[in-house]
């Protein structure tokens, strides 16, 4: 736990007390949780930020416990963090300011496939993974994929806007939200968006919700969009000499015409990394890059040969391999999707931003990094997709006194990215861990906006305090 949550007033002790008494008696005790274990998982995520244990965790189970919970929260004055799978990389989920934790993974059920209109609607709490495999069994295809589809939920995928190896064809989850159940502070519940591919009626509520990072309301269900699943699909992988050569070969294959659902980049520490956990990567690769193709089975053939020619005749290529079967591929990318548990045994510490820059400029952030990395004296690896721009880079380090100049290296990363026409945060959120940054990328006239609309959603700044914005009075009230 590394970055610490923004300071928030917390609720008063007689103001918890009475909401609990509250909370019990309007949805039960087995629903209301104030364990020591529970309070504790929920007291963080999978970042690196922490703030406050919170006073109980409620788990939901339907719309109605969520709407009762933040009636009681408006009412009592107490602060509701959202939850669901706990998988973010930015302190979403992390209380800032104590109070309730609103669970919802509780809500898992899959309500509807339509295979005919190609939609389904979904509780928060269903797992990812879960809703991959529902889809393909009916001939569907969910794209977004983030790295944690094994655990992460539908929840905090819209909440966040999650992105994945797939974005690059597909897009982030935005794309494919139709419409939602929202639950309002002071217990309203809202219908937003549609079922229909089109729709123009009034604001695009909806779109505003996805990636608000749960500042704004809690989903009680999802309406998503979906698509046949692919006849074919086809992943090659490329080595090349060093991280520029890896990314002019990216632009190569997208000006070319091609459009792969995925191309992922690894740059030589990442490498070093894989080597380490026993990966025989050819020694003399200084980058690696994931390349997957997907449509009908001619067309992807013929995608393949194209795409592992383009890759072949870079500068700088040393190899290009296909996967042979679908468990090879399965290989190949369960060694990508490891990458963030493979690096953080390299070092006692590890801080990973993803930030996202054009694709023309990826060469360029990579250099400047390298450069300023070496000049504070910080180690340093990175990866990502390079398909659409968004890298992750990893600063580790192993001693405490080394803290300040990883500070600088991330500092030095946001104002290189900003400068290279690129944005903060591609996937992960802004969260906790990059409020301080945000103003290097909107001015304060938007920000001010932005809290405007916070505040007609959340008056009283109890939803999700201390998030995005740097809280300035009250319980995070912009």
């Amino acid at each position: 736990m590394l970055i610490r949550a923004p300071e928030v007033e917390r609720p008063s002790a007689s103001a918890v007390d009475a909401a609990l008494a509250d909370l019990e008696r309007a949805l039960g005790s087995s629903k209301v949780d104030t364990s020591e274990a529970a309070r504790t998982t929920c007291a963080r995520d999978e970042s690196e930020a922490f703030g406050v244990t919170p006073d109980v965790v409620v788990h939901a189970v339907d719309a109605s416990d969520v709407a009762r919970v933040l009636a009681i929260a408006s009412e009592r004055g107490v602060p509701v963090t959202p939850r669901a799978g706990g998988t973010g990389r930015s302190g979403g989920a992390v209380p800032a300011a104590g109070g309730i934790v609103l669970d919802t993974s509780t809500m898992g059920r899959i309500k509807e496939i339509d295979r005919a209109e190609l939609v389904c609607v979904v509780e928060p709490g269903v797992v990812t993974g879960a809703l991959h495999a529902a889809c393909e069994a009916e001939g569907l295809f969910y794209p977004p994929d983030p790295n944690s589809w094994k655990t992460c939920m539908i929840g905090g995928n819209v909440a966040e806007n999650a992105g994945g190896p797939r974005a690059f064809k597909y897009g982030s989850t935005q794309r494919w939200v139709l419409g939602t159940e929202a639950c309002l502070m002071g217990g309203r519940v809202v219908r937003t968006g549609r079922r229909t591919v089109k729709g123009v009626s009034g604001y695009d509520v909806t779109s505003l919700l996805v990636g608000s990072e749960g500042t704004l309301a809690v989903l009680s269900e999802v309406t998503l969009r979906l698509v046949r699943k692919p006849e074919a699909v086809a992943t090659l992988l490329g080595l090349c000499a060093s991280a520029r050569d890896a990314a002019a070969a990216v632009t190569a294959l997208v000006t070319s015409g091609l459009v792969p659902r995925c191309v992922e980049l690894m740059d030589a520490w990442t490498l070093e990394a894989v080597r380490r956990q026993g990966a025989a990567v050819d020694p003399r690769a200084g980058a690696l890059l994931l390349v997957e193709l997907d449509g009908e089975t001619r067309e992807v053939e013929a995608a393949l040969e194209r795409a592992g020619g383009i890759l072949a005749a870079a500068p700088g290529s040393i190899e290009v391999q296909v996967a042979q079967d679908a468990a090879q591929r399965d290989r190949l990318w369960e060694a990508r999707r490891s990458l963030s548990p493979a690096t953080k045994k390299l070092a006692k510490y590890k801080l990973s931003e993803d930030v996202v820059v054009p694709r023309t400029r990826i060469a360029d952030l990579l250099d400047e990094t390298a450069r300023s990395a070496e000049a504070l004296g910080v180690r340093h690896l990175t990866y990502g997709h390079a398909g659409d721009g968004n890298l992750h880079v990893n600063f580790l380090w192993d001693d405490d006194g080394e803290r300040s100049r990883v500070d600088a290296a991330i500092a030095s990363l946001m104002k290189t990215t900003v400068a290279l026409g690129g944005t903060l945060t591609g996937e992960h959120g802004i969260g906790i861990t990059k409020i301080e940054y945000l103003p290097l990328e909107q001015s304060a006239d938007l920000i001010a906006l932005q809290e405007d609309v916070k505040r007609a959603f959340d008056p009283q700044g109890l939803l999700n305090p201390g998030k995005i914005f740097a809280p300035r009075r009250g319980h995070g009230a912009c």
